[in-house]
């Protein structure tokens, strides 16, 4: 097994009266695909926005390669390794696919420069191979408003993997795209995650996704984490099937 990359420890968050995660706590190894689950006001995305401090926790830790970052700021999060992409695309839509990847690539790199004589050359090598990744290299040049929903999804994955994330998190990656192209989109990121040495989580609520992509799965009900285990597991687990489903999983 290897090494957790990431540790959240007695995750809690107070909305007024509300609980909205209560003592969560897991582990992530290295290299996993770490699916999250469960039924709607679970506490999910909170949870996600609590390890990213896009939410402030009101209590517990979040620790990442072995550094607590409960409370730093998310631009600081984002250098230390750690990604989000988020249900909505957020994309330049009046720039390029080239432009909304070469964007980020000058933040990690912590550089200015004077942008109308050197915009189409600079990192250019670079941002063609996070495009070349997603397979977006032939649409460089296309304004991103006009690209395919499914394209703006994976503009979104090129630009995560522009900022040279050791843990990549998705909010429901492949909602609203098609069946056929939610499965290619979800092995494409499985395989980036392989090949580019990158845990992923990612939350999702088809369950056909989650049981044929996630090496683990973790379960919420009411902002409690009520169970952790393989697809096969999480199927079997009867707590899981009342809790969340009423009913079997197959």
């Amino acid at each position: 097994m290897s090494e957790p990359i990431l540790k959240v420890e007695k995750l809690n968050r107070f909305f007024g009266a509300l609980h909205a995660t209560k003592d969560v706590s897991f582990t992530v190894p290295e290299g996993q695909v770490r699916a999250i689950i469960g039924p709607n006001g679970a506490g999910k995305s909170t949870l996600m926005d609590l390890i990213t401090n896009r939410t402030a926790p009101s209590s517990g830790k979040v620790i990442f390669r072995g550094e607590d970052i409960t409370g730093l700021a998310p631009e600081k999060i984002v250098h230390k390794g750690m990604t989000k992409c988020f249900q909505i695309s957020k994309l330049f839509n009046n720039l390029t696919v080239y432009e909304n990847v070469q964007i980020p690539r000058i933040e990690m790199n912590r550089r200015t420069f004077r942008p109308f004589p050197v915009r189409d050359t600079y990192l250019k090598d670079e941002v063609v191979r996070y495009l070349s990744l997603v397979g977006l290299e032939d649409k460089l040049n296309e304004t991103a408003a006009y690209l395919s929903y499914g394209d703006q999804r994976r503009l979104d994955i090129a630009i995560a993997l522009a900022m040279d994330p050791k843990l990549l998190i998705l909010d429901e990656p492949a909602a609203g795209v098609a069946r056929e192209e939610a499965y290619k989109l979800m092995q494409l990121i499985r395989d980036l995650g392989k090949r580019q040495n990158m845990t992923i989580i990612f939350i999702e609520h088809d369950m056909d996704i989650v049981f044929n992509y996630a090496d683990e799965i973790s379960v919420l009900r009411d902002g409690e984490l009520i169970a952790t285990g393989t697809p096969d597991e999480i199927k079997e687990n009867a707590y899981v099937q009342e809790a969340y489903l009423g009913g079997d999983l197959d």
